[in-house]
């Protein structure tokens, strides 16, 4: 036998991975043999017969080959070690099966049926190895097989030896594990989310500006078209100003004017009223339309001191192009502006009104009586006094220069001490309706018409005011000049110099003297 053939590999059986390759053999002799078509190990096909050769009945055992040195068609070694692999390969494709091995005195194996004890445990796979070794001494029976730990098994068995005492930790727990995992990430990232969220409209604005992202805040020149109307209050200053211009579509945001105003450094004075300008417009150029006086649309209507309800709704009507049905039904009924009076007469201050577009009667009505409060107030004339101390104001304000009003509040409230009557040419010219015929002189009828504010009938003042008096009369008729004086005479009518009597007869000469004067200029307005 050659030396190779008898000659029995070596290893270490705690080895099992050398065990595997040193025991393989040796490439026999490329000699034609009869093709094998067995299935190739570890396929489907070979499970089956696997399977299917466990299930069949022994067979007898094979007659003994001829030795290796009459046969050379092939290597008793070789053919061990392909039949030990198909064991192995066999059983790993039939777990459940593990048929006990023969080997025939030839060293081929047998297969033998077996089936294992169910109460008993499976005995670890061993592989049978005809190992060539000298013959016995009678040189006829060859050595007895050893039988070796089988090699083979899946890969756990090449490299994870006792898997079984190690069992693996429970997957469940290692899901668990992943659960939290997943949870803290999307908390994280949740709180990323609204943290950034929280930066991005807090700061949104600023981070968009310092970066140069978005629209930009002004309009681009030359884009400015129609027409917008802008109304600016009385106390109104830049950022008020700002939203203005935003709210009626001529900026392009609510602040770009004001900023512009900051980082011009312009200083501008704003007046109340209502603005026609454009819309689109830049910062610049609202800042300029609003300067320019002839894009102020003004309502301007002027009450003259010592003019009644009757002279001034007229004139009302005809600036604010009212119909003076609509203004005589917003001075009906007083009660709607607080007044405790039967009529608004007095209530209506003499002063220069300036109106915005749209306006109602009534609110330009309201405007009227509410600086007349504000005249009293400053004056110091309480509420309940009010009516009282307007009417003779308006007394006042139809009889006397402005430099005599307190003189003739002395004398109006010198004759009511003493329930003298007034004998006003005023208040009867008001009663009669002939106050504004532009005389002096009282006619015959207008002094006996008995009439309630008719004076030279009626003692005490009349029923209600009789005019509207400015902020002078108001104080005067407040705080009358000290003196004894009962009568009082305007002697020139193109100066206005009156004088003060505390007689009658030196109040007859002072007529005497008006008489003159009057003589002397017939067209003077006496009669």
């Amino acid at each position: 036998m050659p030396e190779r053939e008898s000659a029995s590999p070596q290893h270490d059986p705690d080895a099992r991975l050398g065990d595997l390759f040193e025991n393989l053999p040796d490439p026999a002799p490329q000699i034609p043999v009869v093709e094998d078509s067995r299935p190739a190990p570890g396929s489907r096909r070979a499970a089956r017969e696997a399977a299917a050769a466990a299930g069949a009945a022994p067979q007898p055992a094979a007659a003994p080959q001829p030795s290796a040195s009459a046969q050379p068609a092939a290597d008793p070694a070789a053919q061990d070690a392909s039949s030990a692999r198909r064991e192995m390969v066999e059983q790993q494709a039939s777990p459940e099966q593990a048929p006990a091995t023969e080997t025939s005195p030839a060293g081929h194996p047998a297969p033998v049926s077996a089936t294992p004890a169910p109460d008993t445990a499976e005995p670890a796979p061993v592989r049978t190895e005809a190992a060539v070794s000298p013959r016995s001494e009678d040189g006829d029976s060859p050595a007895e097989p050893v039988s070796r730990p089988a090699i083979g098994g899946g890969l756990d068995d090449l490299f994870h030896d006792d898997h079984d005492d190690h069992p693996r930790a429970p997957k469940k727990k290692r899901r668990a594990g992943c659960l939290v995992a997943l949870v803290i990430v999307l908390a994280l990232l949740g709180g990323l989310a609204a943290g950034g969220a929280w930066v991005w409209n807090t700061y949104g604005d600023k981070i968009s500006d310092a970066m140069g992202w978005g629209d930009p805040k002004d309009w681009e020149p030359g884009l400015a078209t129609g027409e917008a109307m802008v109304t600016i209050s009385e106390g109104d200053t830049g950022q008020p100003v700002s939203q203005a211009l935003f709210d009626a579509g001529v900026t392009r945001t609510e602040d770009v004017f004001y900023d512009y105003l900051v980082e011009e450094n312009v200083s501008a004075t704003f007046y109340p009223g209502v603005y026609r300008l454009q819309k689109k417009m830049t910062a610049a150029a609202a800042l300029e339309a609003l300067q320019n006086p002839e894009n102020k649309l003004e309502n301007t209507v002027s009450v003259a001191e010592g003019g009644t309800i009757s002279s001034i709704l007229p004139s009302i009507a005809e600036t604010m192009e009212f119909p003076i049905e609509e203004l005589q039904a917003a001075v009906a009924d007083p009660s709607v502006y607080g007044v405790a009076a039967q009529s608004l007469e007095g209530w209506l201050f003499p002063a220069v009104y300036t109106f915005d577009p749209g306006v109602t009667a009534t609110q330009v009505i309201q405007k009227m009586v509410d600086r007349t409060r504000e005249s009293l107030a400053s004056a110091g004339v309480p509420d309940a006094d009010a009516e009282r101390i307007l009417t003779i104001a308006s007394i006042i304000q139809r009889e006397g220069r402005t430099d005599d009003f307190d003189k003739v509040s002395r004398v109006i409230q010198n004759r009511l001490d003493i329930d003298m009557k007034l004998q006003m040419d005023s208040t009867a010219q008001y009663g009669y309706g002939s106050l504004h015929e532009g005389v002096v002189s009282s006619s015959k009828e207008a002094l006996e018409d008995p009439n309630p504010w008719n004076t030279y009938v009626n003692t005490g003042l009349p029923v209600t005011p009789i005019a509207s008096a400015s902020d002078a009369a108001i104080n005067a008729a407040m705080h009358p000049a000290d003196g004894p004086w009962l009568y009082f005479v305007t002697v020139n009518l193109e100066t206005g110099e009156t004088v003060f009597s505390t007689t009658y007869e030196e109040h007859q000469a002072a007529i005497e003297q008006w008489d003159a004067w009057c003589k002397a200029n017939p067209d003077g307005g006496c009669s």
